[in-house]
């Protein structure tokens, strides 16, 4: 056993099976063990939640030492590095939440297709990767139905009038999902792109774009992406999503501060 599998892939696939003993459908599993992430990994992203709203709050300091350093990009680097030391801030702090979840959406990815492929849903099989306390009968054979979904096949409709197979619910909640996020942070995007009109050069022309553009990219490659993938992914894909966005509404509202956020002591 390598340490991928050690570290990632046996305890997400022990724990989606804690959670389907428990409920007695994949489904719910899937689901609450989803929740059950989100829970964990709190820790993690609530400090990079807390520092994006911190770069936002610094946002016309920033704007300031642009203006003042607007044709020395070193003293202007070197300005930003004290502002950040002053105010406690570490721009990099997002980062490490967003690998985790890629690394848990990777692990998740294998354990639909390698682990809990059409050949492996019976005890006896699917045992050789369960602890001995999660393991299950030898003629234990799991459903992969939820609602209409199949969840080892990707949640599509195939209609005889049309060529080409359509979304599912699913999926489209997905993209919506991901769309309604990218959205919440519209109006910070709207006050960047002011900025850069008034700042020479194009690099923070160029960046705006992109932020813009990236609103409606992320969701269309869901829906491309979700073509291929397990609807079992997908349905983690949404709740994980979801829980997301809840997150980040009550720390920064809809492209600004809630009260809310303040009032229950998640920012400052």
């Amino acid at each position: 056993m390598n340490i991928w599998d050690t570290l990632f892939l046996n305890p997400l696939l022990n724990g989606l099976i804690l959670f389907y003993k428990v409920s007695g459908d994949l489904g719910v599993a899937i689901v609450l063990f989803t929740v059950f992430i989100r829970f964990l990994l709190i820790p993690l992203t609530l400090p990079s939640l807390r520092t994006a709203q911190k770069m936002r709050e610094l946002a016309p300091y920033l704007e300031r030492l642009k203006q003042r350093h607007k044709d020395d990009k070193t003293k202007l680097a070197q300005a930003q590095m004290e502002l950040y030391k002053q105010h406690n801030v570490n721009p990099a702090s997002g980062c490490l939440p967003q690998i985790i979840q890629v690394v848990i959406l990777i692990a998740l990815f294998q354990v639909f297709f390698k682990t809990l492929a059409a050949d492996s849903l019976v005890g006896v099989k699917i045992n050789e990767f369960l602890w001995p306390l999660l393991r299950l009968p030898e003629d234990a054979v799991m459903s992969t139905r939820f609602l209409y979904l199949d969840l080892l096949r990707p949640d599509v409709f195939h209609l005889s009038f049309l060529p080409l197979p359509i979304p599912g619910i699913f999926l489209l909640l997905s993209a919506v999902v991901q769309l309604l996020s990218s959205k919440m942070m519209m109006p910070e995007v709207t006050k960047e792109a002011k900025v850069a009109k008034k700042t020479p050069g194009a690099a923070d022309d160029l960046a705006v774009s992109m932020q813009q553009s990236m609103l409606w990219v992320f969701p269309l490659m869901t829906l491309v992406i979700g073509f291929q993938f397990p609807s079992g992914l997908v349905l983690y894909w949404v709740v994980f999503s979801a829980f997301q966005m809840v997150q980040q509404y009550l720390m920064s509202g809809w492209g600004g501060l809630t009260p809310l956020a303040r009032r229950i002591g998640l920012v400052k």
